[in-house]
């Protein structure tokens, strides 16, 4: 994984995930791996900056002959404009390839998109950790690929160690102020870096939808890169083992 320098939580919840997985699938073993890029402060100037540490990063990563590279900061991509996921993929498969490396690549902001598909939904809610002007640009983003944003709700917290530091139990009430009239799926936490696995299940539950987050998606995309059945325990509808990548179905 790339990461941001001041991450907590992809390297607790991924791995987290993947153990639960190899309790349900004992033939199945992950290790993780991760580069860091310098940042800690979610605003547009470092996203910027960590953005362009990705190359630096995957060339790092390509010593170690991963199976899987994924880049893991769903807003720092999707701040530079619609579409960006896949500019930003192509140029860290191309450092990987001239290190001689085959690893298939998936950002958190593309394999968002493609979760939201896989459940066949159109309409979703979604909660950020972000100050507004960067929820709206997530906003933009999805609805630019086609998924219309039917409410969506900001923490404003500006420091991305904070950010981590939030209590994935609050999520059990935060969703409440959602209006999700028309919703097909809920985004319970559209960040890799806002703690939500522990809540995912109970919030499914109570909200009658199907729940995601960046994390649960980057999940789904490694493992159907991969070529591994998606079923993960307890880590919400999309990880269920019903669903298939898009992406990955049409190839």
């Amino acid at each position: 994984m790339i990461v941001p320098s001041s991450n907590l939580t992809m390297e607790t919840e991924l791995p987290r995930m993947l153990r639960a997985r190899e309790g349900a699938d004992p033939g199945d073993r992950f290790v993780f791996h991760a580069a860091r890029a310098r940042m800690q402060h979610v605003t547009p100037e470092q996203l910027r900056a960590m953005n362009a540490q990705a190359d630096r990063a995957a060339a790092e990563l390509a010593d170690a002959r991963p199976d899987v590279v994924a880049t893991a900061c769903l807003v720092a991509i999707m701040a530079q404009g619609p579409g960006f996921h896949c500019t930003a993929e192509d140029s860290i498969t191309a450092v990987l390839r001239a290190e001689g490396s085959h690893a298939p690549v998936v950002s958190s902001a593309g394999a968002l998109l493609s979760g939201i598909a896989a459940l066949g939904a159109k309409r979703v809610a979604l909660i950020t950790p972000y100050m507004q002007p960067l929820t709206q640009a997530v906003v933009d983003y999805l609805q630019d690929a086609g998924v219309q944003v039917v409410d969506s709700l900001s923490l404003e917290v500006p420091d991305n160690l904070a950010v981590a530091r939030l209590d994935p139990a609050d999520l059990r009430e935060h969703w409440r102020k959602l209006d999700l009239t028309g919703a097909d799926a809920l985004v319970l936490s559209a960040c890799v870096q806002m703690p939500s696995l522990a809540a995912v299940e109970a919030v499914q539950r109570d909200c009658g939808l199907p729940v995601l987050s960046a994390a649960t998606a980057t999940t789904f995309r490694i493992l159907s890169e991969l070529g591994l059945a998606t079923n993960v325990p307890g880590a919400g509808e999309l990880l269920s083992g019903r669903y298939t990548d898009p992406a990955r179905a049409a190839a």
